[in-house]
């Protein structure tokens, strides 16, 4: 299996998940929640992080956490180790309680942690078999705190969600309140976190590309984490590199041996099919 690689900065927003062994279950009760959370405030007052949304499934949970020091791995193996001794004690079990290691993808904070928060709380409400119809329906995340439904959690901050509507806090509330409705009339166009390493333009993904350098990426390092940051393939291939016969062999050879695009992908941007870029990589056009 692909090990996971890490980028880790003071400052940095990262959407993190963490699913349950064999995709069993990781909260059986609500007593089980509780203790999660217990175990989360006592990880963001150690590390000093600052959690912006929160929601906890069934057989995994989300968190948009920002981490003043470098120390998301650290925290998480806190966090996950001390709550798994926790749960196979109640439960008289032993053994692994999440699978694998934690899945932790970059935000850049302005442009994408608001649509995130949007997205986390709102898992309950599209998830098949959950009978959640609305966000507030759901206790276990931070969508009640936020919009002042419930006591807002040691844990939990809320003034970087709510200070974005730039008012008084009741009318950010409500504010917010529409925006995360809107998010069930744009689902399938909102910006959702993938198999990558960091969701945000060009600039933020070719600032962590530059980490991901002094970092090392190793081959073990999943492909779509390793190669975050490069150039489109349609920057590579602009109307001007088109239009230049020379332009467009060398721009396919810089994609697929500087960037790492697959032949087909480049064979796809061009139009062409992929043994002709075979060809053209390869020196044999």
């Amino acid at each position: 299996m692909a090990r996971p690689l890490r980028v880790e900065y003071a400052g940095a927003v990262y959407h993190v998940t963490s699913r349950g062994n064999g995709r069993q279950a990781v909260f059986l009760d609500d007593k089980d929640r509780t203790r999660f959370l217990d175990v989360l405030a006592k990880a963001v007052k150690q590390r000093g992080w600052v959690v912006h949304a929160y929601c906890l499934m069934g057989n995994h949970y989300h968190l948009l956490v920002e981490t003043p020091q470098a120390n998301l791995s650290l925290g998480m193996r806190g966090l996950n180790g001390e709550y798994t001794q926790a749960f196979n004690r109640r439960h008289g079990r032993c053994g692994h309680v999440f699978q694998g290691r934690f899945g932790a993808v970059l935000l850049e904070k302005q442009s994408h942690l608001l649509e995130l928060c949007r997205y986390v709380v709102l898992n309950p409400v599209r998830a098949r078999g959950m009978k959640v119809h609305r966000p507030e329906q759901w206790h276990w995340s931070s969508y009640r705190a936020t919009v002042g439904l419930d006591e807002t959690p040691p844990f939990l901050t809320t003034d970087w969600v709510l200070g974005q509507y730039g008012r008084g806090r009741k009318q950010a509330a409500e504010a917010y309140k529409r925006f995360v409705a809107e998010g069930l009339l744009v689902r399938g166009r909102e910006v959702m976190p993938a198999g990558g390493l960091a969701i945000g333009s060009e600039e933020f993904l070719s600032e962590v590309r530059k980490r991901i350098g002094e970092k090392g990426a190793l081959k073990e390092h999943p492909r779509a984490q390793r190669m975050v940051g490069r150039p489109s393939l349609k920057t590579l291939f602009n109307k001007e590199v088109l239009a230049d016969p020379t332009a467009r062999k060398r721009a396919a050879i810089e994609a697929y041996a500087k960037h790492g695009y697959r032949l087909s992908e480049i064979a796809l941007a061009l139009g062409v099919h992929y043994s002709t870029v075979s060809r053209i990589v390869n020196g044999k056009d």
